[in-house]
């Protein structure tokens, strides 16, 4: 159609849509060279906004498992030096029995002391069992049983994993003060035999402790590994490519400020009509 009428101006209308156009994107590229995102709200990218934020649900998921885990090794490094005192009592006390057994070189007065500081390791055993405690809970004494930590971002299965501490009361050893003494040679020698199991159970509850300890550390390195691919797949989603946007942010520049300019020009065709008046 001929640019030559006055009632419409096809080409302004034209140079105002192509404007508008250049301007929306021109809106676009600064707001995303300025958060440095390309997906700022569901609008922007619907599908890609419910796969990222899947995406950020299971990186922060993986974040509170590790930190999840990290707490677990704390509660059990905490069991773990608890036991490793009360094996160390408990290697006294052997000694203490062996001593009082050797029925041909102790006398009654270093029986009666032996015997007044392996009542007092007995009671010292008691003392750790029930005040070794992680935050409010008590993990010696038998209370820690089927606790469950949670170290995966998702729940059940592998995600979780349960932990149980056995008592390690003077009682639950065997070695109290109503199951062992050493004050006659014959319940010395009877003592021996009850300390040393009691050693043998206490080692095995550390070494039970210690192989969960490494257990959660295996998790945790998996689980860090884990979120940093849930970063990288998240930021590959919703990042901006700032290289990319900038070209395009020039580009609309210049499509701006020319489209300004044309706009300008096809406002003016109309006076062309003028001329042909005169």
């Amino acid at each position: 159609m001929s640019s030559l009428v006055v009632n419409t101006n096809l080409s302004a209308l034209d140079a105002y849509n192509n404007l508008n156009t250049t301007n929306e994107a021109l809106s676009t590229a600064i707001s995303r060279l300025s958060s440095g995102l390309q997906i700022q709200t569901a609008a922007d990218n619907p599908s890609g906004y419910v796969i990222s934020q899947g995406l950020l649900s299971q990186t922060n998921g993986y974040g509170q498992a590790v930190s999840n885990a990290q707490n677990g090794v704390s509660v059990l490094q905490t069991a773990e030096g608890a036991l490793n005192q009360i094996t160390s009592v408990l290697q006294t006390m052997d000694q203490l029995a062996l001593a009082n057994a050797n029925s041909g070189a102790t006398d009654t007065t270093a029986m009666q002391a032996n015997q007044d500081q392996f009542s007092a390791l007995q009671t010292q055993i008691d003392q750790i069992a029930q005040s070794t405690q992680f935050g409010t809970q008590q993990l010696l004494n038998g209370n820690y049983a089927n606790q469950t930590f949670q170290i995966g971002a998702f729940v059940g299965g592998v995600n979780e994993i349960t932990v149980s501490i056995p008592t390690v009361t003077s009682s639950a050893l065997g070695v109290s003060s109503t199951q062992a003494s050493i004050g006659t040679y014959t319940a010395a020698s009877n003592a021996v035999s009850a300390v040393q199991a009691a050693i043998s159970t206490v080692n095995a509850y550390e070494a039970q402790v210690g192989a969960t300890q490494n257990e959660l550390q295996s998790v945790i390195q998996n689980l860090t590994v884990g979120q940093q691919n849930m970063k990288s797949a998240y930021s590959s989603i919703v990042d901006v490519n700032m290289a990319k946007e900038m070209t395009a942010f020039t580009t609309d520049q210049i499509l701006m400020q020319s489209g300004i300019a044309m706009l300008s020009q096809a406002q003016q065709a109309p006076s062309l009509v003028l001329k042909l008046l005169g």
